[in-house]
C-alpha cells in the first residue's frame, strides 16, 4: 500500500493550538456523558421524570453518538475536516444550551440527541486529525495529546459532575460546555488548514443510512435492555435479531455501492482490523472499570458523587504521569511489543480488583488504578498507530469512525455484561453465603461483618425472624461484592484477549518504513 498523505508545511504552531482545540472539543464530549450520569437523580427530580424513562436521558445520547461515529469519514468528504470540526462543535454548544434550558423530559431527551451525533463525530476526527495534519515523527505526541483526553474524560467526569450538582445546578452541567465550545468555534476555522470540500461525495445512500442506524440503535436498546429482561427475552432477541439483520443488509449493500457511507473494505487491511479488535477489548476493559467503581462504592461503601470521583482521579493522574514515557517508548519499540505489554498490564489492574471486599476503600483500589493508568496509555497510543498508521490519507477519515465506534461498543456491551453479572449472580451468592451461615461457618460469619460470638445464642443451624432480618443485608451487601469481584475477572479475560490478538498483526514494509522515519 502507498501513502497517499502529504507532508503538510502548514504544520506549526497554528497547527497545533487548532489541534488543541479539537482535542477540547473531543473531551467536552467525551466528559458530557460521565457528568450528566452523576446528575442523573437531580434532573429526575427537577423535570418529574419517571424512574423507568430516566436511563433514557443518557441512552438517547450514546445512540446518536455511535451512528455518527461511523459516518465522520463520510462527512468529512463533504465539509472538509476544518468544517465539519466547526459545524460539529457549534451544535454541540447550542444543543448544551438546549438542554440547559429544558423544562420538559421530551425536550430534554430532543436536545441529547442532537448534542449526541455532534459530540460522535468530533471524537473519530480528532484520531483522524493526528494522522492527517502532522508527519510520522509528530504523530505519536499527537496521539498522546488526543489519548489523555479521551481517557481522562470518563476519570475526572464523576468528581466534575458531582461538584457542580452540589455546589451549582444540574443546568450547569450542560452550560460549562458553551464557553469552551464557543471558543473552539470561532477560533478553530483559522487555524487548521484549508482544503477543498469534495461535494461529488455528498451522494447519499439513504436506504444504507437507515439500516446502520437501525443495526446500531437496536443493538444499543437491546444491551441497556438485557440484564433486566434477560438476554434471551422475547423483546431482546427481537431486538439483537433486527440488529443482525439490518446489519447483514447494510454491510452487503455498502460493500457494492458506489459511493458507500462507510469504507468497510478497509477491513481487508489486517493491521486495522486488529486494531479494532484491540479497541474493543480496551472499550470493555476501559468503560466497564470506570463504571463498576462508582457502583462499587456507591453501593457497598456509601460513597457520593464527590468522593468517587476523588477516588477514580488516581487512573487520571497515572494516566498524565505515563504519557511522556509512552510516547518515547513507541518511538523506539514496536506497536505490537508495547500493546501487548499494555493489554498485560491491564489486566493485572483488572485482576487485582477482584479480592475487593465489603471494606475495600481508597488504599486497596490504589494500586490497581495506577496499574490500569500506566497501562491505558499503551492500550491506546500503539493500537491506534498499528490501526491507522499505514493507511492513505483518503483512508483515514472513515477508519478512524470505525476504530473509535469499536471502543464504543465494546464498552456498551461492556456495561450490559457487568449488570447482568450484577443481577444474576448476586442471588446465587446470597444463597451460598446463607448456607455457609447456618452450616457454622466462622470465616464466612466474619466475612459478612457479623460478630461471630453471635453462633454461641443460637445463630447456627436456622435463623429466627428477627435474626433473618439482621442478617440480611450483610449477606446482600457481600454477595453483591462477590459479583463486583465476578465482573473485575470478566473484565481482566478481555484485557487478555487482547493480548492474544496481538501476535496476529503483522508489521508491514510501509509500517517498517514509518517507524525508520518516526525515529
Amino acid at each position: 500500500m502507498t501513502m497517499m498523505r502529504t507532508e503538510l508545511p502548514f504544520t506549526g504552531t497554528r497547527t497545533w493550538i487548532g489541534f488543541a482545540l479539537m482535542c477540547l472539543g473531543m473531551f467536552m464530549a467525551i466528559l458530557d456523558i460521565q457528568v450528566v450520569a452523576t446528575s442523573l437523580p437531580a434532573i429526575q427530580s427537577a423535570l418529574a421524570i419517571s424512574p423507568e424513562a430516566m436511563s433514557w436521558i443518557q441512552t438517547s445520547y450514546l445512540i446518536a453518538e455511535v451512528i455518527a461515529i461511523p459516518l465522520t469519514g463520510w462527512l468529512t468528504r463533504i465539509l472538509s475536516m476544518r468544517w465539519l470540526f466547526t459545524a460539529a462543535i457549534a451544535f454541540f454548544t447550542l444543543a448544551s444550551i438546549g438542554c440547559a434550558a429544558s423544562g420538559s423530559f421530551a425536550m430534554l431527551v430532543s436536545f441529547r440527541v442532537v448534542q449526541g451525533f455532534a459530540g460522535g463525530t468530533l471524537i473519530p476526527t480528532v484520531f483522524a486529525a493526528v494522522f492527517i495534519l502532522f508527519p510520522p515523527r509528530t504523530q505519536g505526541i499527537a496521539t498522546t495529546i488526543a489519548g489523555i483526553m479521551a481517557v481522562l474524560a470518563p476519570t475526572v467526569g464523576p468528581v466534575v459532575g458531582g461538584w457542580i450538582t452540589q455546589v451549582y445546578s444540574w443546568h450547569w452541567l450542560f452550560l460549562i460546555n458553551v464557553l469552551p465550545g464557543l471558543i473552539a468555534c470561532v477560533v478553530t476555522p483559522y487555524l487548521l488548514p484549508r482544503k477543498n470540500t469534495n461535494f461529488e461525495g455528498a451522494k447519499l445512500d439513504g436506504l444504507s443510512l437507515f439500516l446502520m442506524a437501525a443495526a446500531i440503535a437496536c443493538l444499543e436498546i437491546g444491551l441497556k435492555q438485557s440484564p433486566q429482561d434477560g438476554w434471551f427475552s422475547a423483546i431482546c432477541i427481537s431486538l439483537f435479531s433486527l440488529s443482525a439483520l439490518t446489519g447483514w443488509f447494510f454491510v452487503w449493500r455498502t460493500l457494492r455501492a458506489g459511493h458507500p457511507i462507510v469504507q468497510l473494505s478497509t477491513f481487508r487491511d489486517r493491521s486495522f482490523a486488529i486494531g479494532c479488535v484491540l479497541s474493543f477489548c480496551l472499550g470493555v476493559g476501559l468503560f466497564g472499570s470506570v463504571y463498576l467503581i462508582p457502583v462499587f462504592l456507591a453501593f457497598v461503601r456509601g460513597h457520593n458523587a464527590l468522593e468517587i470521583g476523588s477516588t477514580m482521579l488516581v487512573t487520571g493522574v497515572a494516566q498524565l504521569a505515563m504519557a511522556p514515557i509512552a510516547v518515547a517508548l513507541e518511538r523506539r519499540f514496536d506497536a505490537r511489543l508495547l500493546t501487548g505489554v499494555g493489554f498485560a498490564l491491564f489486566a493485572l489492574g483488572l485482576g487485582l480488583s477482584t479480592f475487593e471486599t465489603r471494606s475495600t476503600g481508597f488504599s486497596e483500589m490504589f494500586w490497581p488504578q495506577v496499574i490500569r493508568g500506566v497501562a491505558i496509555m499503551f492500550c491506546l497510543l500503539p493500537p491506534t498507530r498499528l490501526a491507522l498508521g499505514t493507511l492513505s490519507e483518503t483512508q483515514v477519515p472513515d477508519a478512524s469512525g470505525l476504530f473509535n465506534l469499536m471502543r464504543n461498543l465494546g464498552g456498551a456491551i461492556g456495561i450490559a455484561l457487568i449488570d447482568t453479572v450484577l443481577y444474576g449472580r448476586t442471588g446465587s451468592h446470597a444463597d451460598a453465603l446463607r448456607a455457609r451461615l447456618l452450616a457454622g461457618d466462622m470465616t464466612t460469619a466474619r466475612a459478612i461483618g457479623l460478630d461471630p460470638g453471635l453462633f454461641a445464642n443460637g445463630l447456627s443451624g436456622s435463623l429466627t425472624p428477627n435474626a433473618e432480618a439482621y442478617v440480611r443485608p450483610m449477606i446482600e451487601k457481600a454477595a453483591f461484592v462477590w459479583s463486583v469481584n465476578d465482573a473485575w475477572a470478566m473484565l481482566a479475560a478481555f484485557a487478555l484477549l487482547g493480548v492474544l490478538v496481538v501476535p496476529f498483526a503483522w508489521r508491514t514494509k510501509h509500517a517498517s518504513a514509518l517507524a525508520i522515519e518516526a525515529n
